[in-house]
């Protein structure tokens, strides 16, 4: 059976939201986007579509409408991970193995990434001086030890929902750090980009170059945007 209609609301700059943008690239879904001001939420969002008034979210199925007049027919969802793992379930075997021991690699490394990597790189960005780049460094070499060894991604050779929940997180910091934004020391920052170049960490920065070529994450990537909102809210790195 053919997925329902898929109403997505999201933001450019956020990255939970870009991991589900990613997956519905990824697999091909016909949908309607609907951008959400962040700063300036409209008021029909939280009681017609997400009481948390939080992005991402969808609304999936019910009759065809307008974004902003969501029906009560539509079963709204949210959570950037929960959305990944739904939009695999539409579209099985294609960003989640049909394997169950695959499947719980994915999470398990989903699980490693939040715990290591995803929940540090905002506090490192606003200059939280309990994160250092050496905290950062760490949440990389937690990544690369579970890198298999000459495969392409995450899990293996099928790039998966694993990879969708790293992507866009490794690529707003990659960007703050080339581009020198955020309120953390200019020292830290160095420190981290210099740390990378060690050939030790080869198998990690080749996996997340081949994460961010994908187009799946190119096609639905702010980086105008990404520089711009993290400058006004952060500055330079001093």
């Amino acid at each position: 059976m053919a997925p329902e209609q898929i109403t997505l609301y999201t933001a450019k700059i956020c990255p939970y939201a870009q991991r589900t943008e990613i997956a519905l690239a990824e697999v091909g879904a016909v949908f309607k986007r609907c951008e959400i001001d962040l700063v300036n939420k409209p008021e029909w969002y939280a009681p017609k579509v997400n009481p948390a008034s939080k992005v991402p979210a969808i609304a999936y199925g019910g009759p065809d409408v307008a974004p902003e007049n969501a029906s009560p027919d539509s079963v709204k969802l949210a959570e950037s991970l929960v959305l990944v793992e739904f939009i695999a379930d539409l579209y099985p075997s294609s960003i989640l193995p049909a394997d169950p021991v695959l499947r719980a690699k994915a999470r398990f490394f989903i699980e490693v990434i939040t715990s290591k990597f995803t929940s540090h790189w905002m506090k490192f960005a606003s200059g939280n001086p309990e994160v250092t780049h050496t905290t950062l460094l760490n949440g990389v070499d937690a990544i690369q030890d579970i890198l298999p060894d000459g495969a392409q991604y995450a899990i293996g050779d099928q790039y998966s929902i694993a990879d969708i929940a790293l992507t866009p997180f490794w690529a707003r910091l990659n960007v703050l750090l080339q581009k020198g934004i955020g309120g953390y020391k200019d020292e830290d920052r160095k420190s981290l980009l210099k740390a990378l170049e060690d050939p030790k960490y080869a198998k990690f920065n080749g996996y997340v170059q081949r994460l961010l070529e994908r187009q799946s994450f190119k096609s639905t990537f702010h980086q105008d945007i990404v520089e711009a909102v993290f400058t006004r809210r952060f500055g330079l790195a001093k």
